[in-house]
């Protein structure tokens, strides 16, 4: 197993070492003995992207069988022997990957190493017809809890559906259709499984208080002996033009708290330096209380609750601009909708102020830090430079990136993509007992999901 390092004074110090073992996997590991934890994370090349038209939802659907249960590791065993030992886990899936991570007290690094090795060799034979209908079940509540059941709750996935049009890979959300959960057989699990969940397709990442021979040394003994899996196919390609070409639109008539504007704007892709200059732009226009559509719409106008901007990144297509308006009471969409061209339009022509520009990175620049700080986020960082981007050493140099971007560049993209010829736009107007009392939209009581 060969390895690189990374340069630390192009990483603030921090270091990360890469790895690959004989079946493909690459390692990725990073020491830092501040605090006696080691963070596991394991990123594997696979999620809503890569599924096929009527069989959406399996991403999602197999990051909960990964803790229903392997060869050795009974049922719920995977969460009980890791919360036994004081550690703590989890897994996401999203439209370009899905992860699986614990942050453990470091003596316990090996079990952590031993129980996400044995899911991946061997859960094909823990995999049945009972364990795959009682996690599709949940899914399918988790689907009607957090989407279909709640204010606003569809408006990722409708928003979604407009800006990629159909047949793009990145067209549906990887909650998936509850037609489709219905649909897929123990077979299609099981292939599902085989083709993604491979060594070959995974990046291993792992951080904090380790030892780096010994860690490769329990690495190499636990995953060593999974076979690797050539028959991935190639992901759809996800490139668009640059802008939409017009905007699209959708009125939703829903029993909702208050009338909200909410809009998709096609953006960069991940991983470039068009993709930083836009997430600046939406920063400096509604990242928190200091940007320029708070202060017009919430504390001047009074005319909204709530109003954000923010930026979905993506590496295989288009990113998105998202931008999220709560109407104060009696305010119409439309009003709302001027203002916010108004400050697109005026962002567009003049950009960004020295003390925006300072500001907008500060803030950028302290998330990031914040991520890398925890052992569980760098190792995240990590996995996602790792597979979407080639190269972890990335990670390490985002920051930088970042701080080299010029108010230009960031006026420049702002005037070339936020435009109302490149959006979606989603409507809200309520119905029932909220449009009846005319209620203000209470801020504190919308969940976000990620």
């Amino acid at each position: 197993m060969g390895h690189t390092a990374t340069p630390e004074a192009e990483s603030g110090g921090l270091t990360a070492t890469e790895h690959r073992l004989a079946n493909g996997l690459r390692v990725v590991l990073s020491e830092d003995h501040l605090t006696p934890v080691a963070a596991v994370c394991l990123w594997y090349d696979v999620g809503s992207r890569h599924e096929v038209k009527g069989r959406t939802g399996l991403a999602h659907l197999f990051e909960h069988l990964m803790f229903q249960g392997s060869a050795n590791v009974k049922g719920n065993g995977h969460f009980e022997l890791v919360q036994a030992a004081g550690g703590s886990l989890n897994g996401t899936t999203s439209f370009e990957r899905t992860n699986y991570f614990e942050t453990m007290p470091a003596h316990q690094l090996e079990l952590a190493l031993w129980l996400e090795a044995d899911r991946m060799g061997s859960l094909l034979s823990a995999l049945d017809l009972e364990s795959l209908d009682n996690q599709r079940d949940v899914v399918k509540n988790e689907r009607r809890q957090r989407y279909d059941n709640v204010p606003y709750g569809t408006a990722f996935e409708r928003l979604t559906a407009m800006a990629y049009p159909d047949g793009h890979p990145y067209h549906h959300t990887p909650i998936g259709s509850m037609a489709d959960l219905d649909a897929a057989s123990l077979e299609d699990a099981r292939a599902f499984f085989r083709t993604y969940y491979a060594p070959n397709n995974a990046v291993l990442a792992v951080v904090g208080d380790i030892d780096t021979e010994q860690t490769l040394a329990w690495v190499e003994k636990y995953f060593g002996t999974i076979e690797s899996h050539d028959g991935k196919p190639a992901p759809r390609d996800g490139s668009l033009p640059g802008v939409i070409g017009g905007q699209l639109r959708e009125v939703v008539e829903e029993d909702v708290p208050s009338r909200a504007l909410m809009a998709a704007y096609r953006l960069p892709k991940d991983g470039s330096r068009e993709a930083d200059a836009a997430d600046l732009a939406l920063t400096i226009l509604g990242g928190g209380e200091s940007s320029r559509l708070h202060n017009r719409l919430v504390r001047r106008d009074r005319s909204a609750v709530a109003a954000g901007f923010g930026l979905l990144r993506l590496a295989g297509a288009p990113s998105l601009g998202w931008l999220d308006v709560k109407t104060s009471s009696g305010v119409e969409v439309p009003d709302i909708e001027a203002a916010v061209d108004e400050e697109l339009a005026r962002f567009a022509e003049e950009g960004p102020t020295p003390e925006e520009m300072e500001r907008a990175q500060a803030q950028l620049e302290r998330e990031w830090l914040d991520r890398l700080a925890t052992v569980g986020g760098r190792a995240d960082e990590l996995c996602r430079y790792s597979v979407l981007f080639g190269s972890p050493q990335l990670a390490l140099t985002a920051v930088k990136r970042v701080l080299e971007v010029t108010a230009d560049e960031v006026r420049e993209i702002a005037a070339a993509t936020l435009r109302p010829d490149n959006r979606a736009v989603l409507v809200y107007e309520p119905t029932g007992s909220a449009a009846a009392s005319g209620e203000d939209f209470d801020e504190d009581e919308e969940g976000e999901d990620q």
